[in-house]
């Protein structure tokens, strides 16, 4: 498993109706793209978003990284929609997991 995690701040000018259609695109490419498993958003009371995407390794992640639509749209998130980003990738070092029903 590779995990990579978007934390991001939106312009306070943006579109939210293009960013919105451009998010729900990504979403849609990266579904169909080798290796992807799953993809999550989170927006914080602050405004803050954190989205996660799980993909069955580096390789894969690093290939939707290098698809053409996904590249450009990238460009665009730094010119038309994002105050501020961080991105943190890589496998986990530990993971824990509890399930109710499998206990």
């Amino acid at each position: 498993m590779f995990l990579v995690v978007f934390r991001n701040r939106k312009r306070a000018d943006i579109d939210a109706a293009a960013y919105s259609a451009d998010a729900d695109a990504m979403e849609a490419l990266a579904t169909v793209q080798p290796g992807y498993l799953s993809f999550k958003s989170y927006t914080a009371e602050d405004g803050e978003v954190v989205a996660i995407s799980e993909w069955v390794d580096e390789a894969a992640a690093l290939a939707w990284r290098r698809v053409a639509e996904h590249a450009e749209m990238q460009a665009k998130g730094r010119s038309d929609y994002y105050e501020d980003y961080t991105l943190f990738a890589g496998t986990p070092n530990r993971v824990h997991r509890f399930s109710r029903t499998s206990a």
